[in-house]
């Protein structure tokens, strides 16, 4: 069975996202074995972005899918293709979404897709709710199902 693991920092405190998250993980289970895993943010001492970015560094699997505002724009159909692809030659997914202050150059360099959801800043614990539907969506889409219109 595919893998799928939605690779975050920070906690999500807020029930109303943690309901959305859980919906799409639900939703998924579906198509794949989907997972959240969580590494710790840290206190903004000057050297978070790096602390954070060691730990997703160490944590890496899979072929490695990183949100990131540098990516490349794709349609929910041209992310779907590209999630065809990897899964041809890998049985796990990583998607990774950084802490609040991004992720260092060394995270783009390492990861296999760079994406973009757009031009515009999202809070990074409301981008994963955004992650989980539009990783749901490129599942319906690759399974042909009527999710997506």
């Amino acid at each position: 069975m595919k893998k799928l693991e939605l690779l975050c920092v920070g906690k999500i405190k807020e029930d109303y996202l943690n309901a959305g998250i859980n919906e799409y993980l639900k939703r998924l289970s579906r198509y794949c074995s989907a997972t959240v895993r969580e590494i710790p943010d840290r206190k903004d001492d000057g050297n978070a972005c790096e602390a954070e970015s060691a730990d997703i560094l160490a944590a890496k699997s899979g072929y490695t899918v990183l949100a990131d505002l540098r990516g490349k724009e794709m349609t929910s159909e041209q992310l779907s293709a590209a999630l065809e692809k990897a899964y041809l030659t890998c049985d796990k997914v990583q998607f990774v979404i950084g802490g609040s202050r991004g992720v260092t150059d060394e995270v783009r360099s390492r990861a296999d897709l760079v994406v973009s959801f757009g031009k515009m800043t999202f809070p990074h614990r409301l981008m994963r709710l955004i992650a989980a539907e539009q990783l749901y969506r490129a599942f319906t889409i690759s399974a042909g199902t009527a999710y997506h219109k």
